[in-house]
């Protein structure tokens, strides 16, 4: 099975100085968290679900970012709740959502990395969940591997990775370079970038204001922090629907659910990379 690396150190995968600093992000966009925003992200999390709730089930959430999934797992009757984050703003982040909307919630959020979490230690979740997350590690095949260690017997592992395309070590050089500009290099690649989206939209004849407008409708999220998410995630890396299927077979897992996205019928990737969704459920153990 072929699939990218990226050659980094075991000290540079722990080390969150390589890596770009969402956790400034995912501050700002906590902050925009609100009940409707909320509500979207339980439906999300359902779908990916498959419609059922998690009454009595136990949460991980790896990436946890601004805590809003985390959230919603603990809206959808999660039991235990545990945030896990490379970045120290991410928890910081999560810790404040939790505050202002579930100050009373069994939940707990914590500075980790997916390389230091042993399931002898920590245990396992009936739900790991990890979206947007692994393929930003530096190692994304050692990540997934790990991540999936912490599910359950007939537990649920939901992941998002970046769909792999033509473009991918085009947007490598790109995000690596952002991920190192300051702020004025980076606004004028955001202006960049939105703009080109604009003109994409309109030879498809779409209308992107009504777009960033309704971009809330996606996982609750917002058009602007997610430029700047897209742009800047570096390490990076992509994987297809086949590899990943290939990989989580051999680690016990079989596809319950999946979201894959269709690929562009012109030039697929050239302005960013979507993630395909993956619900695997743990059939068998090693």
């Amino acid at each position: 099975m072929h699939m990218e690396i990226i050659h980094m150190t075991q000290e540079s995968l722990l080390d969150q100085a390589t890596h770009f600093a969402f956790g400034k992000n995912w501050r700002d966009y906590a902050e925009k968290i609100d009940e409707a925003r909320i509500a979207q992200a339980m439906l999300d999390l359902q779908r990916l679900c498959g419609r059922q709730d998690l009454h009595g089930k136990t949460f991980l959430d790896i990436g946890c970012g601004s805590g809003l999934h985390a959230l919603a797992a603990v809206r959808l009757g999660a039991v235990r709740v545990l945030g896990v984050d490379i970045d120290p703003d991410s928890v910081a982040a999560s810790k404040a959502t939790f505050a202002r909307f579930a100050h009373n919630a069994a939940a707990e959020f914590e500075v980790r990395s997916v390389f230091d979490m042993d399931p002898a230690q920590l245990g396992t979740f009936d739900v790991v969940y990890s979206w947007g997350v692994l393929h930003h590690t530096g190692d994304m095949i050692r990540a997934i591997t790990a991540a999936a260690a912490l599910v359950a017997p007939d537990g649920e592992f939901l992941v998002a990775l970046y769909k792999k395309t033509p473009f991918c070590g085009m947007w490598r050089i790109i995000k690596h370079r952002y991920s190192r500009a300051g702020a004025v290099g980076q606004r004028r690649a955001q202006n960049v970038y939105i703009f080109l989206k604009k003109m994409a939209a309109r030879v498809k004849g779409k209308d992107f204001d009504a777009q960033v407008r309704n971009y809330g409708g996606s996982r609750g999220m917002d058009y602007y922090n997610d430029v700047h998410d897209w742009l800047g995630g570096y390490p990076y890396q992509s994987i297809s629907p086949a590899e990943c299927h290939a990989l989580l077979l051999s680690l016990g897992f079989l596809v319950a659910r999946e979201f894959i996205l269709k690929p562009s019928r012109r030039l697929p990737g050239v302005l960013g990379s979507g993630c395909d969704e993956y619900a695997f459920r743990h059939v068998y153990t090693q």
